[in-house]
C-alpha cells in the first residue's frame, strides 16, 4: 500500500489540478474554492480510517472530534454558561475521538469495507449533508465538495492498488484487489450495512439540481476550452503562435455556471428610448375664453 505521504501528496495534487479548472470555468466562488479543495485533499486519506494507530487515521479522528465539539458548542452557545459550553465541548471532543474512535476500530477491519466504492459514496453524501446543513454552504457548493471528496476517496484505492504490483520483482503481492473494490464480500454483513447507510445518507442530501445543471451548461464548458491554452504567449513572455487566437473571439470573462447561480443581469436594448425620452411630455393646453 501506499504510504501516508504518498496519499497526501496525491490528493493534493489531484485537488489542485481540480480547483484551478474549477476557477478557470467560474464554477464556484473564490470563497468556497478552499472548501472543496480541502475536501478533495481528506478524502485522499480518508479511506486508511480503520487503520488504529496510523497517522491518517490519528488526523482524522481529532479533526472529527474538534469539528464535532465546536458544532456542539455553537448549537448551545445560547443556552447554557461558560463552564457549561466549556464541559460540553470538552464533553464532546473526548467521547469522539476516544470513546468513537475505540468502537470503530472494534467493528472495522484494514482494507475492510472503507475500502470500497461504498464507503466513498456514504463519506460523499456525509461531506454533501454536511456542507449544506452545517456550514450552510449552498447545495451546488455541498455536491461539488462532495464530488472533490469522493474523486480523493477513488485515487487512494487505486494508488493502494498500484502500490499492491511489484514491478522490480515481476510480482503482484497478496493485497492487490482488497483496496479497490464496489464491496468487501468477506464480510457480507458489512457490505450489507454500508450500502444501507449510503441510501439513508443519501435520502437527507440537499437537492442535485443546482449543481448539475451548473455543470452542463455549454457555455460553461466552452468557456473552460477558451481559458486551457495561452492566447499569444506563455506567461506573457514566450510566443506561442500555433496556440494564438484569432482577435475576433470572445475577451469577455466567464460569468456562466456559478454555483450558487448569478442572477444574470439583463442590459437594455441599444434601441430603447431612456425613460425621460419615452413619451413626449404634454403640451399646456390653452385657457378657455
Amino acid at each position: 500500500m501506499a504510504n501516508f505521504t504518498t496519499h497526501i501528496a496525491f490528493g493534493t495534487v489531484q485537488s489542485g489540478v481540480l480547483a484551478t479548472l474549477t476557477m478557470a470555468a467560474d464554477v464556484v466562488a473564490p470563497e468556497n474554492l478552499v472548501t472543496v479543495t480541502l475536501a478533495g485533499v481528506l478524502g485522499s486519506i480518508l479511506p486508511d480510517i480503520d487503520l488504529k494507530d496510523s497517522r491518517p487515521g490519528k488526523m482524522i479522528w481529532s479533526g472529527l472530534g474538534i469539528f464535532s465539539s465546536f458544532v456542539v458548542l455553537f448549537a448551545f452557545a445560547e443556552k447554557y454558561s461558560v463552564v457549561e459550553l466549556m464541559m460540553i465541548w470538552l464533553g464532546t471532543l473526548v467521547v469522539v475521538r476516544y470513546g468513537l474512535h475505540a468502537l470503530f476500530h472494534r467493528l472495522s477491519v484494514h482494507r475492510g469495507i472503507w475500502h470500497s466504492l461504498l464507503a466513498g459514496a456514504f463519506m460523499a453524501a456525509l461531506t454533501a449533508s454536511g456542507l449544506y446543513y452545517v456550514l450552510g454552504r449552498h447545495e451546488g457548493v455541498a455536491w461539488l465538495g462532495a464530488g472533490f471528496l469522493f474523486l480523493g476517496y477513488l485515487q487512494h484505492l487505486i494508488l493502494d492498488e498500484i502500490y499492491s504490483v511489484d514491478v522490480a520483482n515481476t510480482r503482484v503481492k497478496q493485497s492487490f484487489g482488497t483496496a479497490l473494490k464496489l464491496f468487501d464480500g468477506r464480510y457480507p454483513a458489512a457490505s450489507v450495512a454500508m450500502a444501507a447507510a449510503v441510501v439513508g445518507a443519501v435520502m437527507i442530501t440537499p437537492s442535485t439540481g443546482t449543481f448539475v445543471e451548473g455543470i452542463s451548461q455549454r457555455s460553461l464548458w466552452a468557456g473552460l476550452n477558451q481559458r486551457l491554452l495561452p492566447r499569444d504567449k506563455w506567461f506573457g513572455v514566450i510566443p506561442a503562435p500555433y496556440l494564438a487566437r484569432s482577435a475576433s473571439q470572445d475577451q469577455s470573462a466567464i460569468t456562466t455556471g456559478s454555483l450558487p447561480a448569478q442572477p444574470a443581469a439583463t442590459a437594455a436594448p441599444e434601441a430603447q428610448a431612456r425613460p425621460d425620452e419615452a413619451q413626449p411630455s404634454p403640451q399646456p393646453s390653452s385657457p378657455q375664453q
